[in-house]
């Protein structure tokens, strides 16, 4: 394409392999995520009944599936919808404003499960061992259902392999909770339920907070941890008639999907068509990116511009 001030560029639509692949998955990753919410909601009204906390720390842990699961199917749905004149981009952001708000909301929850397990290490309340057990049972046995809904796919796409290690992670939560049912049944130790519940809590931290870092970052338009910007730049230098490389920029749109920006100033305007179809390709077969912004210069429409040659 030929912008309005003759600079050569070339755009290209933007969708992603791991989009299309958990496309095949939408009614599994849907299965999944109404089991999920259906048995969370069950073990919240479990743990309000027996008195247990770690119930309801396995509960907020399954909020992460649940998040999870939901993203996923946001992703596939939004990155569906076309792009419009006011979206150009489309939704695709959408994924990650609902992981940040997933994040938020699921370290409010952690602090609430660590307050109310201090307050039950101080005075310890009756607890239900048996309901609990039963309930934590079959929490696992969700689990193991889910998972076995998520394994075809999970080879597959980035978005389902990441809803099926949520799950099971939470295969964890709700051992944990067999362990302190069992311990509270049997010995009548009520001590064992705070301590289940804590270690849950404290378990959904560190995943909850690298989501919040990943969401922010996104939002930000940091450059994917995964991008090697100064490669990107000297493998772009290293191309015929290539003298420099200046705002390069890479980011993320969402999940799985990355784009790039830059220009590149060339000795040979003439040759602007194969440079700017050997850099396109270098994105796409050499790091992976194929939305790509390029634009062609030379030294004097650079010098015009007033851009200098850094990044």
């Amino acid at each position: 394409q030929i912008d309005r001030e003759g600079y050569m560029g070339a755009g290209h639509s933007h969708g992603g392999a791991q989009v299309t692949g958990a496309g095949k998955h939408k009614s599994r990753l849907a299965l999944a995520l109404g089991l999920t919410t259906t048995f969370m909601v069950a073990e919240v009204v479990g743990g309000l009944w027996t008195g247990s906390l770690a119930l309801l720390a396995d509960a907020a842990h399954m909020l992460t599936d649940a998040g999870g699961l939901a993203l996923a199917l946001i992703a596939i749905r939004f990155a569906e919808r076309p792009a419009t004149p006011k979206q150009t981009f489309g939704y695709v952001r959408l994924e990650i404003l609902s992981a940040l708000a997933n994040a938020v909301v699921l370290l409010l929850l952690t602090v609430y499960i660590l307050f109310e397990a201090y307050e039950r290490f101080k005075n310890p309340p009756d607890i239900l061992g048996g309901p609990m057990l039963v309930v934590a049972v079959v929490g696992l046995l969700v689990n193991l259902l889910s998972l076995k809904l998520l394994a075809g796919g999970s080879s597959e796409s980035l978005n389902v392999k990441g809803a099926y290690y949520e799950v099971l992670g939470d295969m964890l939560g709700s051992l944990g909770v067999i362990v302190a049912a069992a311990v509270v049944m049997f010995t009548g130790w009520k001590l064992a339920d705070p301590i289940i519940g804590a270690a849950i809590g404290l378990f959904i931290v560190p995943r909850t907070w690298l989501l919040l870092k990943q969401a922010v970052h996104i939002l930000m338009e940091g450059t994917p941890p995964e991008v090697d910007v100064g490669a990107i730049e000297a493998r772009l230098s290293s191309l015929p008639n290539v003298t420099a490389v200046h705002d390069l920029h890479v980011w993320t749109l969402t999940s799985g999907l990355d784009a790039m920006s830059c220009h590149i100033i060339t000795s040979d305007t003439s040759q602007a068509k194969s440079t700017l179809q050997a850099a396109s390709m270098a994105m796409r077969e050499e790091f992976g990116i194929s939305h790509t912004t390029i634009q062609i210069e030379d030294e004097e429409i650079r010098q015009s511009s007033g851009h200098d040659t850094r990044i």
